[in-house]
């Protein structure tokens, strides 16, 4: 365990959830399910596999106060926020210098902080297991989500045969012969019927002696940045001064879809992105015909309606409508069709500065 490391990426901004969300609150910061935060179930799910103080966590200036409020369990020198936004890759290499900068001899795993996962004993299991695949081959590890039906907003990841390891393996990791991007639904439709394909969750765990010497191969501004954080003696400045200055790129784009080894452990585990407030009304109990809400509510005659209401002071009322999402907040109200959840972000650009 005291080789094993943890990358928490909890930054994005905070458009799908507004307005209970912000751009200084996303919503892996926000108590949507209980009185836990998705950044705080994260966490709390590493318990027992990876140790508290090789958890480390990358946010932005904008999140770092809330995220290190979530985050008190950990040592206040395990939480990073970006100077600038540059997408994922130099993210994860930015986590990378930073456990290399601790232990060049570490396997860590990069794990999104706002998705929900609540069998904690099969994602430990695979988790682990990932770990020590990694640890003792050339290969990057990918965990990838079974898919359910043809989404075609998420990565699909394509499965070849069965890896031959030479150990045994609690869970069977199969050769990657290819990502692909989020796919038409046509296409989509084809990746379920054809059955080797996974969805790409975002989760990737690897050694630092594999991970960099791929990282030199195809991306060699990112290997040369970790270079620099390994032998750093003021960490901090030179996070200021480099990390602007990289190319903004994706993970899948700069390394994943390069690499000369990827496997692909299929989850075990329930799994959700929890990306729009349909996401979350799974989750919501449900009142009258359809209607799912987080408070009691009024309603007659309204069906299929999602209510959120974040003020126990104010009652909201139901008369005659459908398929709507509400939400309240104590500085906005949200109205809208349920049918355009994902174009809820659409409303940033009209928003005033101070609601977002």
């Amino acid at each position: 365990m005291s080789k094993h490391y943890a990358l928490i990426l909890a930054g994005g901004s905070g458009t799908r959830f507004w307005p209970l969300s912000r751009n200084a609150k996303p919503k892996q910061l926000l108590n949507l399910f209980d009185d836990t935060t998705l950044l705080d179930q994260t966490i709390s799910r590493l318990q027992g596999l990876i140790p508290v103080e090789n958890i480390l966590i990358l946010t932005n200036a904008l999140q770092e106060e809330e995220v290190r409020k979530v985050a008190h369990m950990l040592p206040a020198g395990n939480i990073f926020a970006e100077p600038a936004k540059r997408d994922t890759a130099p993210a994860v290499a930015l986590g990378i210098g930073l456990v290399a900068s601790r232990d060049p001899d570490a396997t860590m795993a990069v794990l999104p902080s706002d998705q929900l996962i609540n069998d904690i004993d099969a994602f430990q299991s695979v988790l682990g297991n990932s770990l020590d695949i990694a640890s003792k081959t050339d290969a990057l590890v990918t965990i990838g989500i079974k898919p359910t039906w043809p989404c075609p907003s998420y990565g699909y990841i394509e499965r070849g045969p069965s890896a031959k390891l030479g150990f045994e393996t609690e869970h069977e990791p199969f050769e990657v012969t290819r990502f692909r991007e989020k796919p038409n639904p046509e296409l989509a439709e084809k990746f379920l019927r054809q059955g080797n394909f996974a969805w790409n969750a975002g989760m990737f765990v690897w050694s630092l002696k594999t991970v960099t010497a791929e990282l030199q191969k195809h991306t060699p501004e990112l290997a040369g940045f970790i270079d620099e954080l390994k032998e750093s003696p003021d960490v901090s400045a030179t996070i200021a001064e480099k990390f602007p200055t990289l190319t903004p790129i994706s993970i899948d784009y700069a390394l994943m879809e390069n690499a000369s080894r990827v496997l692909n452990i299929e989850a075990t585990f329930d799994w959700d992105d929890v990306g729009s407030w349909i996401s979350i009304a799974k989750y919501l109990p449900t009142q009258g015909d359809g209607n799912q809400t987080n408070h009691e509510i009024t309603e007659i005659e309204s069906e299929n309606n999602i209510v959120f209401n974040d003020r126990k002071d104010i009652r909201i009322a139901l008369l005659g409508v459908d398929d709507l999402i509400v939400v309240q907040t104590e500085d906005a109200l949200l109205i809208a069709n349920r049918h355009q959840a994902d174009d809820i972000k659409k409303l940033s650009d009209q928003l005033p500065k101070e609601l977002l």
